[in-house]
């Protein structure tokens, strides 16, 4: 099996978390090399809960309002996690990035560095009411009202012109997936776009 590398794209609440484990597994189970998973999400969560420095503090001001963190900042996240783990054969899972179409050039270099031929997205198109309901259900501190339909409406600004950019893209398959459907039947439909 060729190297993946594959982004997941949609809005907060789509599932794409859990999809990335779900595909984490399968290509671990199917392939003995690496998979290395990046979610600046999780990231930004982890570093957010420790408050403990003035760039901590900025981060959880920034989640609790729904506001995009700086580009700088995912970069920093997302370059870093890519240094210090990819290889020519790993598989790399990413979620969170690019967000908006100023950070895909930076993304854009790290996959001519690290050698990433043939890029798979995976796009779940999830409507705002089915993700508004999954994001106030699932108690996150980050979940308010206010920020949840701040991030609604920066997904929708922001990041739908970045599944444009993709579809123009050379060398790059996006791949529209129904997120409406169960965490399964999203899975399958993962497994089958990219024909594993």
């Amino acid at each position: 099996m060729q190297q993946k590398t594959i982004i997941f794209i949609g809005p907060q609440g789509s599932g794409k978390g859990t999809q990335i484990e779900r595909m984490k597994a399968v290509l671990e189970s199917n392939d003995r090399r690496r998979v290395v998973d990046i979610q600046t999400g999780r990231r930004f969560r982890s570093l957010a809960a420790k408050q403990e420095t003035f760039a901590e503090d900025k981060i959880a001001a920034t989640m609790n309002a729904g506001t995009l963190q700086p580009d700088f900042l995912s970069a920093v996240l997302w370059g870093q996690a890519m240094v210090d783990q990819l290889d020519p054969k790993s598989h790399l899972l990413i979620d969170g990035f690019p967000r908006t179409i100023g950070q895909i050039p930076d993304l854009d270099d790290a996959f001519i560095f690290f050698e990433r031929g043939i890029v798979d997205v995976i796009n779940l198109e999830t409507p705002e009411e089915v993700v508004r309901a999954r994001m106030q259900s699932r108690a996150r501190a980050d979940d308010t009202a206010a920020s949840i339909e701040e991030r609604l409406r920066w997904y929708r600004d922001e990041t739908l012109p970045v599944i444009a950019y993709y579809r123009k893209r050379n060398n790059t398959n996006v791949h529209d997936i129904d997120g409406t459907l169960s965490i399964d039947g999203v899975h399958e439909a993962i497994k089958t776009a990219l024909g594993l």
